[in-house]
Formats: structure tokens, C-alpha cells, sequence
């Protein structure tokens, strides 16, 4: 029996104008004119004989009929970009895009990598660093690491590892004229920041430290440049566990004070869950649990 397929060109824009309610949003993401994506849901409702959004000045929304439609064609159309994924990696070779933070990728999973390549010398890495949400689908990305509360709709998400916040400085800060020995020495040094959640107020409120300003020092946007500062002995930054494990096994940092805050975020491997199905997949996820477990 023939398949009663709608117009397969049509199905893109349609599902991501439903994904935005917007048809502008969804013209950038296809790099298509608002027009197209009008024209193209247009012509797929003349096509079904039904109408799938109702339009309002300034914006549209599903209609009773478009909404279980948009989640089958989303479903199919991921269901299709995966297995085109996985047909053309067995012939092209395997090229594994992870994204994560610059943090975790400049302090953690760099250095690290080489056991990976050695390992699996057939597979590419390639790392892409935001901050921003993973669109699997559209932006070729296999895995994500993130950090958060583990709840990615429609995405499979397995716990990594838990975090704590504490100081860290250069030995050369636990000498010299005024060298920190209690966390009231801290009024004596340059405080760095790298705009994480939880910032030196509530470090040293926790502490129960008084007279040291919070707010004055150096601030960063990248977790790794605030780290190297620290480093470097410009100052004492809030460290955390998995961004500063390295530098405290190697004696480039040290902890001043044992005091430490436990993190309320911790960091998952998120990913599609058809894609596990993927031999590269499933290898870099074996090797990150391995890497990864307390030693």
C-alpha cells in the first residue's frame, strides 16, 4: 500500500515554527526569509486539507490538530537525521561533536583527551564551548556535558559528578608579608571572580568572615582565564572541584582553608537517547565514566 506522505520540504519549517511559535526565529535557524517559512506551512495546510497554526498579529500558535502533528514530525524528523548520521559515519569516517563549557573543556576534558584519542585513535573529537542550550538536531552536536539540575526535556541525562566551591590561591599566597592562614587573612589579597552562581558573599557569609568586600578584585567571564590568574598569583579565586582538581594534583594551587560550599548544579552527559545506539557515542560515554570516577 503507497505511503500518504505530505510534502517532505515543507515538514523543516513547519516543525521549526512549531518549536518557536515564531516563523521568524525559525527563518534564522533554517537560514530561510519569513516569507519561505509562511509560504511553506502555507502550502503543507492546503496540502492536509487542515489548518495547523492560528495566526495572530504578532504571533501564532498550534492549533488542536497542529500540535500532536508537530510533535510526530518532530519525532520523525529526528528518528531521520540520526539515521542518516549513522549510515554516512561507518563510510565517512566518525567524527564525535561535544559540547560543554570552557571550563570544563580548557581545565578538565583537554588535558584529558589524549587517553581517549589513544584509545580510540579512529574517532575525531571536536569540542564546541557555549553556554548556550544544544539543538542536537540542528547544530550537529552528539553530546553535550552541562552543568545544571539534570532535567533536559526529551533527552537522555546521566548524573557525572557533584561539585564543592572552596579557595584556591598559589602556595606563593601562604607566604610572604601577609600570607593566608585564616579565611579573615583573605582582606589582604585580591579576590577573582568568574561570574558562577555562587559568588564570594556567600562564600565568606558561610565562613562568617566580616570585612572583606566581596564585590573588589577581578572578575572574568571564562572560569579558565579566572583559574590561571589564580594561578599566576594575582589572587584567590572560588574553585571548583572539577576545575581546579588538576592544578591541586600538580601543586600549581592549593587550598588555604578546608572550609567549602557544596554546589547546588552538577555536571551531566546529555544526549539524544536514540544516539547511545552509535559506537562513538557509547565510547566517549564509557571512556567520560571511567576518566571520570574517583580514583
Amino acid at each position: 500500500m503507497a505511503r500518504r506522505l505530505p510534502s517532505l520540504n515543507a515538514l523543516p519549517a513547519f516543525e521549526a515554527a512549531a518549536r518557536h511559535l515564531n516563523f521568524s526565529r525559525a527563518a534564522d535557524e533554517l537560514n530561510l526569509t519569513h516569507g519561505a517559512i509562511s509560504r511553506a506551512v502555507k502550502h503543507l495546510e492546503d496540502q492536509l486539507g487542515v489548518q495547523l497554526f492560528e495566526r495572530a498579529t504578532r504571533s501564532v500558535r498550534l492549533t488542536p490538530v497542529g500540535e500532536p502533528y508537530a510533535a510526530a514530525v518532530r519525532e520523525a524528523l529526528d528518528q531521520l537525521a540520526l539515521a542518516t548520521q549513522t549510515a554516512t559515519s561507518r563510510h565517512s569516517g566518525s567524527t564525535l561533536n561535544v559540547s560543554t563549557s570552557d571550563g570544563f573543556a580548557g581545565k578538565w576534558l583537554v588535558p584529558r583527551l589524549y587517553r581517549f584519542h589513544r584509545a580510540h585513535g579512529d574517532i575525531d573529537v571536536r569540542v564546541s564551548t557555549t553556554g548556550r542550550l544544544t539543538n542536537f538536531r540542528g547544530d550537529g552536536i552528539d553530546v553535550a556535558i552541562r552543568y545544571g539540575g539534570g532535567h533536559y526535556h526529551g533527552l537522555t541525562s546521566e548524573f557525572l559528578t557533584g561539585e564543592e566551591v572552596f579557595p584556591v590561591c598559589s602556595p606563593k599566597l601562604l607566604e610572604g608579608p601577609h600570607p593566608l592562614k585564616r579565611p579573615e587573612d583573605l582582606r589582604h589579597h585580591t579576590l577573582i571572580r568568574d561570574g558562577y552562581r555562587i559568588d564570594w558573599a556567600a562564600w565568606l557569609a558561610s565562613a562568617g568572615v566580616e570585612g572583606v568586600d566581596p564585590n573588589s578584585g577581578l572578575t572574568f567571564d571564562s572560569a579558565t582565564f579566572a583559574v590561571e590568574s589564580a594561578v599566576q598569583g594575582e589572587g584567590v579565586v572560588l574553585g571548583r572541584t572539577m576545575l581546579v582538581s588538576a592544578d591541586l594534583a600538580t601543586g600549581r594551587l592549593v587550598r588555604p582553608f578546608d572550609h567549602a560550599l557544596k554546589a547546588v548544579s552538577s555536571f551531566y552527559l546529555v544526549y539524544p537517547p536514540e544516539a547511545i545506539r552509535q559506537r562513538k557515542v557509547k565510547a566517549f560515554r564509557d571512556w567520560l565514566f571511567e576518566e571520570i570516577k574517583p580514583s
